[in-house]
């Protein structure tokens, strides 16, 4: 396994946060951001490693990332005829279409895309035209500290990823079929992040396609055809994933009969809490009940499919032990553990680079699916199981091809973020940043009687607000009142759980201890003016 135990170079948890007014935005493409300048250095292939932007609190103009340099234009005319000069700056900015306002922009959206897609603060929603590390910018300049965006994962365009994938963009982009060293390449360095039982590997676009193929290889191996999932959970938007997403088919067409539900391994909320004397092996019979009732009527089990943290759930952090018993009664009964590690895989729990890691050195699963923070913003995933599932797959004869999955520039792209990972030092640094936020918010709790639980791994963290310490009901209007208040002062941040009262932190892994200070005393200070006004 990969973990890394280089300390981290942040800015020293006893210095205080600069005020609004002061603060500057710091990229922290790294765990050492050097002191703000007024321009970045582009020295060759070097990162971005920060810059000076006042915030949208001082009264300066727009404020927008610096650019690079222009790119030298092509050269003059080969004797042969070959390439043209091409068109001049000037006239390819007239080709450009005119930048449209926000409620312009609004509006197209509302005629050409469909309902169903919703948006991030309908209400009033951002129009975000550029990012750089942790901070997104609208398009007025205005900077916005990105405390959810889990895909950005070592930053939004990191300088290394953005040349990776123009490099390869130069050379070759072509579908899997053709032999290419970036596949194998790509390949061998994800096996050395993983248990040396988990050797093959499917490449695919998104993490949906991911679990889809997860569950067609064990059902293959298995030749079973019913799954466990646990409740409130979310695995994808294909068909195959909503009938075992019972955040969606609640709401849909219910659930399937090849479908059983355990409960949350929640110990805040759930069943079994932190007084219960074995909430582990509690949870786990709630599984081995399930396979028995299955049996009874003639059901057999393909496969325990779980989040390794559930976050739609409510940022849950399942017991340590809970899958090791799961996996116990799920292969008894023949079936297969798939672990989906499309929100919290790559290094974000900080500890260790694959969040069911945490579960103990003895648990391996059967199966794992990778999305999201796999290429940084690139639409690339993977799944990850062993030789005799990938050979009982492969033996109906039936080829398995993803046309794009495996390309060389999405494999170039995953092999630069491996590269960040261990070059940055990011699995410390989310220790590190991790730990501060939630000692923070720990303090902030004993201040803050809304504030319930506060949960979380690295840079994966839950923040539980409630109305009453007795019952833990959920304050829902609170939390939504509270995120729209967060935005005004130029937070995103989001909710999630059954209730939707639960704060959710997936930042980019460059969020630093500033970033952090910075968001504590701000939610401080607006649930100060909450409870005045309550």
């Amino acid at each position: 396994m990969r973990s890394c135990q280089q300390p981290c170079g942040t800015p020293g948890v006893k210095s205080p946060a600069p005020r609004p007014e002061e603060r500057h935005a710091r990229v922290s493409y790294g765990n050492t951001p050097r002191a703000p300048s007024s321009a970045p250095s582009w020295a060759g292939a070097a990162r971005l490693r920060g810059w000076a932007l006042p915030l949208p609190h001082a009264p300066a103009g727009p404020v927008l990332p610096p650019q690079a340099p222009p790119r030298p234009g092509p050269g003059p005319p080969s004797e042969g005829g070959g390439s043209s000069p091409g068109p001049s700056e000037a006239a390819r900015a007239a080709m450009r279409p005119a930048r449209r306002s926000r409620l312009e922009t609004l509006e197209l959206r509302r005629q050409l895309i469909g309902s169903s897609c919703k948006l991030f603060f309908s209400n009033d929603p951002v129009k975000i035209i550029k990012a750089k590390g942790q901070y997104m910018y609208d398009e007025n300049g205005r900077q916005y500290l990105d405390c959810i965006n889990n895909v950005a994962h070592v930053g939004h365009c990191h300088p290394d990823i953005v040349k990776a994938a123009h490099e390869q963009n130069q050379l070759l982009n072509t579908n899997s079929r053709y032999l290419h060293d970036n596949l194998v390449d790509y390949a061998e360095r994800l096996s050395k992040t993983l248990p040396e039982k988990l050797c093959t590997f499917y490449f695919l676009n998104s993490g949906s396609e991911a679990n889809d193929l997860a569950l067609r290889l064990a059902r293959q191996y298995t030749k079973h055809e019913d799954v466990i999932v646990l409740d409130h959970a979310y695995h994808g938007h294909l068909t195959s994933l909503i009938d075992i997403s019972p955040y969606k088919f609640r709401n849909l067409e219910g659930q399937k009969e090849w479908v059983h539900v355990a409960p949350v391994p929640d110990t805040y909320r759930g069943l079994y809490r932190e007084d219960h004397e074995d909430s582990v092996t509690a949870y786990a019979n709630e599984v081995k009940n399930i396979i028995e009732q299955a049996h009874k009527r003639g059901r057999k089990i393909a496969a325990f499919f779980v989040e390794s943290l559930p976050s739609v759930g409510g940022q849950i952090i399942p017991p340590a032990g809970y899958f090791q018993k799961v996996a116990e009664h799920v292969h008894k009964a023949g079936g297969v553990f798939i672990a989906d590690e499309i929100q919290v895989g790559f290094g974000r729990v900080g500890k260790h680079f694959w969040a069911f890691q945490l579960q103990g050195e003895d648990f391996i699963p059967d199966i794992v699916t990778m999305g999201k923070p796999i290429g940084n913003g690139h639409p690339i995933a993977c799944v990850a199981t062993t030789k005799e599932i990938a050979e009982a797959f492969g033996a109906t004869g039936v080829e398995y091809f993803n046309t794009f999955g495996g390309n060389p520039v999405s494999c170039a792209i995953g092999l630069a973020v491996l590269d960040v990972i261990e070059k940055e030092h990011l699995q410390a640094h989310a220790t590190e940043v991790g730990n501060f936020l939630m000692k923070l918010f720990k303090e902030q709790k004993i201040k803050h009687p809304i504030i319930g639980d506060v949960r979380g791994s690295g840079l994966f963290i839950g923040i539980d607000l409630i109305k009453d310490q007795a019952e833990r009901t959920p304050a829902t209007a609170e939390a939504e009142h509270l995120v729209t208040r967060l935005k005004e002062e130029y937070i995103l941040l989001s909710t999630d759980g059954p209730g939707r009262n639960v704060l959710k932190f997936k930042p980019p892994m460059c969020f630093s201890m500033e970033d952090a200070k910075f968001v504590v005393d701000t939610i401080d200070k607006l649930l100060t003016d909450m409870e005045k006004n309550v």
